[in-house]
């Protein structure tokens, strides 16, 4: 595994564009700015193949769907991929309404992302075209769990062989895989839970990591999930007897930006399997 995709991110500094959803876009780029990368959000159809143009890489996050912003995340998505500029999808509560699964699929067909990220029903919604979530939450019966941790990774195997990109399911375990390779990530706090918004960062810093390192998605997708569960951590041992989510987001972006490589290759818990 690659083990320096931070200093990469860092040394890179990528211009980051993001079609994000209005409730976490402040804290999605402050978390850019943390890990030294560089955000720019627009979603404006008169702009956004001209913003992509400038950027090194995308994220596309359907929380708060509208439709004034599907086509200008087909149109930003289609101009990354004609430039060769990864492109992540974020698919947040697919399953929960038609319009959310029906977009969600139509970008992965005609944008064709790089990397996928979501929870485990988020995912499942899109291998199989449909499907239920608890509003933007996985289901308790979809969770990976240690009992049927490698079914959940072979069905995601095929998903990636599918897709061709890399896909990375976040939850108690994380599971990232390109098709062929897949890692389990035990890293973070189900406190993170409790702070909206930590999976849209989460997207984010996958779209920098991947425009950084583009020699190994792979891993620097599994290094990039390791990290933001590792900044989870951090944070959580920070906190004060008074202290609350509020505090606790903050903290986690703080953890990013003071984190480096060395503490977290001494963090990282991943598995091949």
């Amino acid at each position: 595994m690659n083990t320096r995709t931070l200093d990469q991110i860092r040394a890179a500094s990528p211009l980051v564009h993001c079609i994000t959803n209005y409730v976490t876009v402040n804290d999605v780029a402050n978390v850019l700015l943390a890990i030294g990368a560089r955000p720019i959000m627009a979603d404006d159809s008169e702009e956004v193949e001209e913003i992509t143009a400038l950027c090194a890489g995308l994220c596309l996050n359907i929380g708060t769907l509208n439709a004034r912003t599907i086509p200008s995340m087909i149109a930003a998505g289609k101009r990354a991929r004609v430039l060769g500029h990864p492109v992540v999808l974020d698919p947040v509560g697919a399953g929960a309404s038609a319009l959310r699964t029906a977009t969600a699929l139509r970008i992965l067909d005609e944008v064709r992302p790089a990397l996928i990220r979501g929870n485990i029903s988020e995912i499942r919604t899109l291998a199989v075209g449909s499907g239920a979530t608890q509003g933007v939450d996985a289901s308790a019966a979809d969770a990976v769990t240690e009992e049927n941790l490698m079914a959940s990774a072979d069905a995601l195997r095929t998903f990636a062989a599918r897709t061709g990109a890399v896909v990375a399911v976040t939850g108690a375990i994380d599971l990232v895989t390109n098709g062929s390779d897949c890692y389990a990530i035990r890293n973070g706090r189900a406190e993170m839970a409790r702070v909206t918004g930590t999976g849209c960062q989460l997207s984010a810093l996958l779209a920098a990591a991947l425009a950084a390192v583009p020699s190994d998605p792979l891993a620097a997708a599994a290094e990039t999930v390791a990290l933001m569960g590792a900044a989870g951590e951090i944070a959580w041992v920070q906190m004060g007897e008074c202290d609350g989510n509020a505090t606790y987001r903050t903290r986690i972006i703080d953890a990013v930006y003071c984190l480096t490589d060395e503490e977290l290759a001494a963090r990282m818990n991943i598995m091949k399997l």
